[in-house]
């Protein structure tokens, strides 16, 4: 019997509201993410590849369709419900970080876990043992000021692995760093998902960093061109 897939995205439609007129982002979305998938979405400016992530991942709500995580379909949860799924199912890296100023590493890291029932020392290892798994557990008491950009969302990256989500949803994460750090990055991506078996969603425009991933989502004008192994 085949396992059913993480993902399901069935005849999804997004548009938004632009002064008097309806702008459609999404047409007609139908797509399935494999548990232990790392896909990468690209497409030009414009192409709906960010919001179809923010869908994925339980920011934004489509216009129509069903969109099921682990045979959930998260348009039916009332907003304090699809908060508390994402705070437990979603691990989100951002191109610029997002990381608090006035927290150093490891506060920022320990961030997602305030709101959990975990003791202090319970949270203290954890947040020690993902950045270790990311190399940073030296510089636990750095502020975001004091790290690199490929040293920030490294930090950022275990942050988003602090609360052991199913899902990886990274937008642009290799945007803001040099060649070097953003090389660092996707084989930490790669990493997680071989060796976690993390699922991860990655949006990028550059086919460099798409090379990372084991499969490619391609839209254009909010329509799924194709979807093949990398």
């Amino acid at each position: 019997m085949s396992t059913p897939p993480l993902v399901e995205i069935s005849h999804v439609a997004k548009s938004y509201r632009r002064g008097v007129q309806d702008v459609s982002v999404l047409t007609d979305i139908t797509l399935d993410i494999g548990d232990g998938d790392f896909i990468a979405l690209m497409g030009p400016s414009g192409s709906g590849k960010s919001t179809l992530l923010n869908l994925i991942a339980g920011i934004d709500r489509p216009d129509s369709g069903e969109l099921r995580v682990a045979g959930l379909d998260i348009t039916r949860l009332g907003e304090a419900a699809l908060a508390d799924w994402r705070a437990a199912n979603i691990g989100f890296i951002f191109q610029f970080y997002n990381l608090m100023p006035v927290l150093n590493a490891f506060e920022n890291v320990e961030l997602p876990l305030m709101l959990t029932r975990l003791t202090r020392a319970e949270r203290r290892d954890r947040v020690a043992m993902v950045l270790d798994m990311v190399n940073m557990g030296d510089r636990t008491s750095h502020y975001p000021s004091e790290l690199s950009g490929g040293q920030q969302q490294r930090v950022a990256i275990a942050r988003a692995l602090i609360t052991d989500p199913r899902l990886i949803v990274a937008d642009e994460p290799t945007g803001d760093l040099d060649r070097t750090s953003a090389a660092e990055v996707l084989s930490m991506l790669q990493r997680l998902n071989r060796e976690l078996g993390k699922t991860i969603i990655m949006v990028t425009h550059d086919a460099h960093a798409a090379g990372a991933a084991k499969a490619l989502v391609h839209l254009e004008k909010g329509e799924l061109i194709h979807a093949n192994d990398a």
